[in-house]
């Protein structure tokens, strides 16, 4: 008895009493590891999710829920007061303006200057390219606590402090992860097209923007999505240069909440808990309409030496 091989087209013997699996069983085979695999991912992505839903079930609550031993996971009944009563205490909208105010200009010059870094070091070819770019990605490894008590005096002699001026400057001459970022996916373009564009006479210029940023699309909405996240979060920088609390940002209007005995009686953490959801709600609401071209961004970036 024989059958034949799928890989190279030959027939090879089969013992006797030894019976080849059914397509059914084929079939169910691959469901039941396709359902393994699912369950895993459930799993995992549940534990991952767990701080999200206690953060915003205990938004929900009131003191007694919240400090009740086991936890409450579904409050009872939903306190949706704590929102309105928070987001009033403190000028949260000010805040958002501010903050909205210091992360689209960076998203967007760090678009702009990492791209066109990343386009020179990788379609250009010019002497001491991979020298500078060495020295690019060595910067990576300073910290910003290394560099936060030099910047703030540069600040400070500039007359920057208690302005957005020192939020936003930076990120216009790019940032050393986002040109390595660009870098890789750009040397994934097939050099065809931009020495057929040459022919046609087309400059440096006119290739950057007419073929590869159109090609680079996943690549770009990764940054500008992770250069938004950084400058909405980002506490250090705006704690260390604004002073004025009318200037401050999200997430020192988070921490002054905390802090502050005029805002709430005591420490509430039900309000804690809904300016934190309510302030985490954009960045979720951006990512659910750009999570296909984000996921498609961070899978195509870096396959490329």
């Amino acid at each position: 008895m024989s059958h034949e091989d799928s890989a190279t087209g030959q027939f090879t013997p089969v013992a006797a009493g030894k019976r080849l699996p059914s397509r059914l069983q084929v079939r169910l085979s691959h469901w039941g590891e396709r359902a393994g695999l699912y369950l895993v991912i459930v799993v995992l992505a549940f534990f991952f999710a767990l701080p999200f839903i206690w953060m915003a079930s205990s938004s929900l609550k009131d003191d007694p829920q919240t400090y009740h031993v086991p936890p409450i996971w579904i409050p009872n009944p939903l306190r949706w007061a704590n929102y309105p009563e928070v987001l009033t205490s403190l000028p949260f909208g000010h805040y958002f303006l501010n903050t909205m105010t210091v992360a689209l200009p960076t998203m967007a010059g760090v678009l702009v200057s990492s791209a066109l870094a990343a386009y020179g070091f990788s379609r250009i070819r010019w002497r001491g390219r991979d020298a500078l770019f060495f020295i690019c990605l060595a910067t990576m490894m300073l910290p910003f606590q290394v560099r936060m008590i030099p910047l703030f005096i540069t600040f400070r002699q500039l007359g920057w402090i208690n302005t957005f001026l020192p939020l936003i400057v930076p990120p216009l001459f790019g940032d050393a992860y986002f040109i390595f970022m660009l870098r890789q996916f750009f040397m994934t373009i097939p050099s065809e097209l931009s020495d057929a564009a040459k022919v046609d006479g087309c400059s440096e210029l006119g290739i950057f923007t007419g073929i590869i940023l159109p090609l680079s699309k996943p690549a770009l909405a990764v940054v500008a999505l992770f250069q938004f996240m950084w400058a909405w979060n980002d506490y250090l920088e705006p704690l260390i240069y604004l002073n004025d609390e009318t200037m401050f940002t999200i997430a020192l209007g988070l921490q002054l909440l905390r802090a502050s005995t005029q805002a709430v009686s005591r420490l509430v953490w039900p309000y804690l808990m809904a300016a934190s959801t309510a302030t985490l709600l954009p960045i979720l609401i951006i990512f659910f309409f750009t999570q296909r071209t984000f996921v498609e961004g961070i899978s195509v970036t870096g396959i490329k030496g």
